[in-house]
């Protein structure tokens, strides 16, 4: 059964619909790269598969034993969260907060798992340093951690390389890419970045006033995937 199935999906505001009967589906260990241009839905799909927002229509199934709470999320970084003035282990044990409910404090069991993560992040040294004082790429890496401390099922990821240097990016999409490929961890994520992001994908989603769902390859050897391709390289 499919961790994760969208099933004629329409999204958008109000009376405004950005996309229409969207379907596909994730299982364990794909990893989906959402595309497309700006303005067609693809952090409005986010956010509904996050239920911070309704579907228009259409239905959202969870699956394989994962449940909504065990979906880590890595949001695009407004000024506001780049000037947050918490510690690096602060931000990262806040990831632990569904699992804590109503507790006001963390257990030991989350404290270590906050720990490991930092760790599998290279970011332990950084645990007593303000967030905000951080480069774009370690802020990244903390902000991943803290998502890992949500899940070890599904990560959802919004333009996670937004603003990194060439070098921080790299080392951001094979930070993914090893959570995927070595720890089993689902991974949905958009990107304008196309031809380095979709080199670790498996799947791709292409919202657009044509919508592609399939693996990668078929998508490489479709119209729109050439199309959008080319453009996207005319672009640079």
């Amino acid at each position: 059964m499919a961790q994760l199935s969208c099933k004629n999906l329409s999204l958008g505001y109000g009376e405004k619909v950005l996309v229409e009967n969207l379907n596909f589906e994730v299982n364990a260990r794909d990893y989906l790269c959402i595309v497309g241009e700006n303005g067609t839905g693809k952090s409005t799909l986010i956010k509904t598969l996050l239920h911070l927002q309704q579907p228009l229509k259409g239905e959202i199934e969870v699956g394989d034993g994962i449940k909504p709470t065990e979906i880590g999320y890595l949001p695009q970084q407004t000024v506001v969260q780049k000037d947050f003035p918490a510690s690096v282990r602060e931000i990262v044990l806040s990831g632990c907060q569904a699992r804590a409910g109503w507790r006001p404090f963390y257990n030991k069991e989350e404290r270590l798992l906050a720990a490991r993560n930092m760790a599998r992040m290279d970011i332990t040294q950084l645990g007593k340093r303000c967030y905000r004082e951080l480069s774009g790429g370690q802020q990244q890496r903390v902000l991943l951690a803290r998502a890992l401390c949500a899940t070890q099922k599904m990560l959802l990821l919004d333009e996670p390389v937004t603003g990194l240097d060439p070098k921080a990016t790299s080392d951001m999409y094979r930070l993914i890419a090893d959570l995927n490929r070595n720890d089993g961890i689902s991974i949905i994520m958009i990107s304008h970045d196309i031809e380095e992001a979709i080199q670790y994908a498996t799947h791709i989603l292409h919202i657009d006033k044509k919508v592609f769902f399939g693996t990668k390859q078929e998508y490489l050897s479709s119209s729109i995937g050439k199309q959008y391709l080319a453009a996207q390289g005319a672009e640079e």
